[in-house]
């Protein structure tokens, strides 16, 4: 199951983006979303873990979150129709055809597909390994005594079914491989059809504890998002075990097999068509209860604000949309993780206008040089949780080449970007230390600088739009721009050391206005860095 879900993670990933981008306030589209998502993740555990780290990151809202859950329930059931082609011979040919592939294969999307494949494989060629120690529990006569104990003939033994298939998946922690397990027993005539479908809707309960454990320690809308999926699924059960023995006879109508007939393989009976009944079972549940919630979205909403009330003080001690949570998705975590590079070149970019601000200010303005001081602070934090989530994405061990060559990139331009807020700080102390000593730059040394700010906020801005559009010609683009900031700086530089010659000039305003210089020229080389990085020349 995981390298079927990482395979596709990796093959979808740009779908997989867009698709989570285009979760809106409609609950319908949101559920649509999940369903696709799960289908292509093949894990509602996974799907819905993400959503939590969205929600708990600010990404998605509660209401967005909830949708996607839901739909996320619809698409888990695409597993057992998987399991309803008849392909078991096949799983172990396909596991070797595709582990070949896997191994010699040089792109990384060949390599992805056949890590699909191979997971397929595995899951199929399990199966066929599972029916046959399945087949031999019948002849145990202590095991089919103990099986017979969960028959789903009552509605207490309905219960004491859904109870174990719930203990199961929990331990398990894959709805999906319990499936898998429950339906080689019902196959191989060890449980009843009943049996089978009462252990899949406990199933549901039981998917719901990866979620609810990846919501421990997050915020409250988190834990909303969390609490929501384990409501959704316990209230389904309750409502579809009243009505359970009518419903299975609905499903044996729609699917219109009889499960009771047995074919003979290897001189034992098993049941063939039972495999594609227990997948109904579980589709058919998923879609009712999501159809029976959709109406009640809203209300479900303000229920869960008033059962979790948000904690009185405040819950994100940290200043990045990064979560944990979301390193499950390499290919969504690098993509989280880019949007606050794009944030800290925004920051970058304030702080240049602030700083022209202040320079151009006949009074030093206490209020916007803290705001820039505090800018420059959260820069240095936002780097190091950027860092710390990336070396975190790099080190989980199912990365792609290109997801990881995306990572090595993104931790460059985050330290370029630190480095060019930390520049344009040096800036701004070079104006205050010389008012605090009773100097300022001249008029003629202050309209220079100002210009210069300028072309350099320009050619910043340019390289940053340029990361945001992902243009990979940005370096070739801007490199005149780099060449006439240069001479510019030489130029100033020059007349500068000419006004030395030709009149007085206190040291600290000469050492203060080259040592300026110098900082432009560095904000530049930075911002050449980050050009280089995105083109990737370097």
């Amino acid at each position: 199951m995981k390298n079927m879900s990482d395979g596709m993670q990796a093959v979808a990933g740009n779908s997989l983006r867009r698709l989570i981008g285009a979760v809106t306030n409609n609950r319908f589209l949101a559920s649509i979303v999940g369903v696709i998502v799960t289908c292509i993740v093949q894990s509602s555990s996974i799907t819905t873990v993400m959503v939590v780290g969205f929600v708990n990151s600010g990404v998605m809202g509660l209401a967005q979150g909830i949708g996607v859950i839901m739909g996320a329930n619809i698409g888990t059931t695409i597993t057992g129709w998987i399991l309803v082609l008849k392909v078991g011979k096949y799983g172990l040919p396909i596991l070797g055809f595709s582990a070949f592939a896997y191994l010699f294969s040089k792109g990384d999307r060949w390599r992805y597909w056949a890590m699909f494949l191979m997971g397929i494989g595995m899951v199929f060629f399990g199966l066929e390994l599972m029916k046959e120690a399945c087949s031999a529990i019948k002849d145990v006569p202590d095991f089919e005594a103990w099986f017979a104990k969960f028959n789903a003939d009552s509605y207490v033994g309905v219960l004491k079914c859904a109870a174990v298939g719930c203990i199961l998946t929990t331990l398990v922690q894959s709805s999906s491989a319990t499936l898998g397990i429950t339906i080689s027993l019902a196959t191989q005539g060890v449980i009843s059809y009943p049996t089978a479908a009462a252990l899949v809707l406990g199933e549901n309960i039981g998917t719901t504890i990866t979620a609810f454990l990846a919501s421990l320690g997050t915020t409250t809308h988190a834990r909303r998002a969390a609490y929501f999926h384990v409501i959704f699924n316990l209230f389904g059960v309750f409502w579809i075990t009243l009505i359970f023995q009518w419903y299975i006879r609905l499903i044996q109508s729609i699917v219109g097999v009889d499960v009771g007939q047995s074919v003979m393989v290897d001189g034992s009976a098993t049941y063939p068509n039972v495999v594609a009944a227990i997948a109904a079972t579980h589709s058919v549940f998923n879609v009712a209860n999501t159809l029976l919630f959709l109406p009640f979205l809203q209300p479900m909403v303000r229920f869960l604000e008033w059962a979790v009330p948000a904690r009185a003080y405040k819950e994100k001690p940290r200043l990045t949309d990064l979560d944990v949570l979301i390193l499950e998705t390499p290919l969504l975590a690098i993509e989280q993780s880019r949007k606050e590079i794009l944030k800290m070149g925004d920051g970058c970019l304030k702080m240049m206008d602030w700083l022209l601000e202040l320079m151009n200010a006949d009074e030093p303005d206490k209020v916007l040089a803290d705001r820039l001081k505090q800018r420059e602070r959260v820069l240095d934090t936002v780097q190091d949780e950027v860092a710390e989530f990336i070396t975190g994405l790099l080190s989980s061990g199912n990365v792609s080449h290109a997801t990881a060559e995306e990572a090595r990139r993104q931790l460059r331009l985050a330290d370029e970007y630190e480095s060019i807020s930390d520049y344009i700080a040096n800036l701004d102390k070079f104006d205050r230390k010389l008012r605090r000593d009773g100097f300022r730059f001249s008029e003629s040394q202050r309209a220079d600088l100002a210009q210069l700010n300028r072309h350099i906020t320009e050619y910043v801005a340019a390289v940053h739009e340029g990361l945001a559009n992902g243009n990979r010609n940005i370096a070739a683009a801007t490199g005149p721009a780099v060449t006439r900031i240069r001479s510019e700086i030489k130029s100033l530089r020059r007349k500068h050391l000419e006004e030395l010659s030709t009149g007085p000039m206190a040291p600290v305003i000469s050492v203060a206005f080259l040592a300026a210089l110098n900082a432009y020229n560095r904000v530049r080389d930075h911002s050449r860095n980050i050009a280089e990085t995105i083109s990737q020349d370097k």
